[in-house]
């Protein structure tokens, strides 16, 4: 998890602070030798009543699960639905397909066995360093560890956890390594993120929609059936516009008018709710200004002046989300929406989108002739 705590509360922020509450919700999930599909609750009692524990064993069980609280919250606010993640319960997962597995984070070598042991030929890992030291992840002692045998492959293509368009910028290439271990290796594959709510079954969908033949409607719905998770689809549904009508960009500018701050900040847009850009005060106009090229699409962003979060009444803004937020919003379209292009991204990115052969066979063609050197 990148350290995104400290954060205000907005529709797409992770906000909580390390006092945040858990919020409990029902779960349906395989998991290897940890709980039953009746919910992460019961194992929680089993734990509290499985034997004696010393105060050092009980104080790391309280950090853990705190850092798991912690994560569910932030991944709440950032992904805009309730959500719940508990690593101290162990690595927990799905099968969408017979041949395609959604889960969290491997947290010891030995859950490669445990993966060995239901076929898995290839783990696809994306997640970041950050995501891995949050939790005390040791990938090096599993990608060493799987190393040891020639049945398996460990493969790592990270993505910006709580980041909508940094998914959508790696998506070509995340997907393009997927789709060339799958080729190699045949058999199971397991792609995970540190839950497996958010980054991973997007990366799944994508697959399912740009190289198996479902229309993004068909594996929505059909990975919904089997984890409750929170993929963004608009993400899928721009990356596959960005291959097919190419990423063209378009100048956009913001303002602010504020005589009397000393600092105003971007935060959103294209660079994700854990970072900020700064406005440049320009004295002849008396305004606050930030110049920026951004890909078409549909963009949230908040002002923070003075380290002060908010909004400009003068601009777009969200609707009110559930927690009582909004957020400024803009739209970047092509100038001629009634192009090719136009109507291609148009297309792609509405209700339920879907690829003709043609399109499919150009995405494939893509993903084969992408260099093999992603993280």
């Amino acid at each position: 998890m990148n350290c995104l705590q400290n954060l205000p509360r907005s529709s797409a922020l992770p906000l909580q602070s390390f006092k945040g509450h858990w919020r409990k919700t029902p779960c349906s999930v395989n998991t290897l030798g940890v709980m039953s599909s009746a919910g992460l609750q019961r194992s929680m009692t089993v734990k509290a009543i499985s034997g004696p524990t010393s105060s050092a064993e009980t104080s790391g069980a309280n950090v853990k699960e705190e850092k798991s609280d912690t994560y569910s919250n932030n991944m709440t606010e950032a992904m805009g639905a309730v959500l719940t993640y508990r690593h101290e319960v162990g690595m927990n997962y799905n099968f969408i397909r017979p041949d395609l597995i959604v889960g969290s984070c491997l947290q010891t070598p030995k859950d490669v066995d445990k993966l060995r042991g239901i076929g898995v030929k290839t783990i696809f890992c994306l997640q970041q360093d950050p995501d891995l030291e949050y939790f005390g992840v040791d990938i090096t002692a599993i990608q060493e560890y799987a190393k040891t045998y020639d049945d398996i492959e460990h493969l790592r293509a990270e993505i910006r956890d709580f980041d909508s368009f940094d998914l959508r910028k790696r998506l070509p290439a995340v997907v393009s390594k997927l789709y060339k271990a799958i080729n190699r290796n045949g058999g199971v594959t397991y792609i995970h993120c540190t839950a497996g709510l958010g980054r991973a079954p997007a990366v799944a969908l994508a697959y399912m929609f740009w190289v198996q033949g479902y229309r993004l409607g068909e594996a929505h719905k059909l990975l919904q059936s089997k984890r409750s998770c929170f993929p963004k689809l608009d993400a899928v549904k721009n990356a596959a516009a960005d291959i097919l009508t190419g990423l063209r960009k378009k100048a956009v500018t913001l303002t602010w008018k504020d005589l009397n701050c000393s600092t105003v900040e971007i935060s959103g847009l294209d660079i994700g709710w854990g970072q900020r850009s700064p406005l440049q005060f320009d004295e002849e106009q008396g305004l606050w200004i930030l110049r920026r090229e951004l890909p078409e699409g549909r963009y949230e962003y908040k002002y923070v002046v003075d380290g002060e979060w908010t909004c400009s009444k003068n601009e777009l803004l969200t609707s009110v989300n559930k927690d009582g937020h909004i957020n400024n919003y803009m739209e970047v379209f092509d100038d001629n929406p009634e192009s090719l292009s136009g109507e291609l991204r148009k297309r792609l990115t509405g209700d339920d989108p879907d690829l003709t052969k043609y399109e499919r066979l150009k995405i494939r063609q893509l993903l084969e002739a992408f260099s093999d050197d992603l993280q």
